[in-house]
């Protein structure tokens, strides 16, 4: 009896300390996030102001390349402030070892995709840039260089983001694999590899 009260105590502290590193893994992930919605929304508020400002004060392609910055940056704050709020409303949501993984995958492929995108963006301000050239329309030219360094900023930001939410995820998969029981109080989990 005494034994079997010795291994229930054993396994509750080692599923309770478990529970307790996926909770600071799925805390982690979200707090990359509010930190890189942090930063994009700081670029798009000064991109916003200075864009604004400087569209008013300058002409030619420099005209459209502030006006660019402005407009393309309500976007980006848009999307840091619906992240911010997503990373907020999850910091303290206690998710499952399979909803964890779901939601680090998914975060992964978001900033995967975004970087593809990214490069995307450059080409088309590319583009704007050389068909503003051919054209000699100041227009084509100030939105294909806006275009160009918001992207470049944005493969950037999204690369920096991959990479910090991978290594939290390489970590939850390490953590996953050494602990494949999982007790959250009220569910027990097994992880099984196939």
């Amino acid at each position: 009896m005494k034994k079997l009260l010795i291994a229930i105590l054993v396994i509750a502290f080692y599923n309770a300390h478990a529970q307790d590193s996926l909770k600071v893994l799925n805390y982690d992930r979200e707090h990359i996030k509010k930190t890189g919605m942090e930063v994009l929304g700081s670029w798009a508020v000064a991109h916003i102001a200075v864009g604004t400002i400087e569209s008013n004060r300058t002409t030619g392609s420099a005209h459209y390349l502030y006006q660019m910055d402005a407009l393309w940056n309500i976007v980006n704050l848009g999307a840091a402030v619906s992240g911010y709020i997503s990373a907020t409303n999850n910091s303290n949501k206690s998710f499952s070892a399979a909803d964890a993984l779901l939601e680090q995958r998914k975060i992964e492929k978001i900033f995967l995709i975004n970087g593809g995108l990214d490069l995307v963006y450059m080409g088309g301000g590319v583009y704007l840039n050389h068909r503003g050239n051919a054209d000699n329309s100041d227009k084509l030219r100030g939105y294909g260089s806006s275009i160009i360094l918001q992207g470049a900023f944005l493969f950037l930001f999204d690369a920096t983001m991959y990479t910090s939410e991978r290594n939290n995820g390489n970590k939850l998969r390490h953590f996953l694999e050494k602990n494949a029981v999982i007790f959250d109080g009220k569910k027990l989990g097994m992880i099984i590899k196939l």
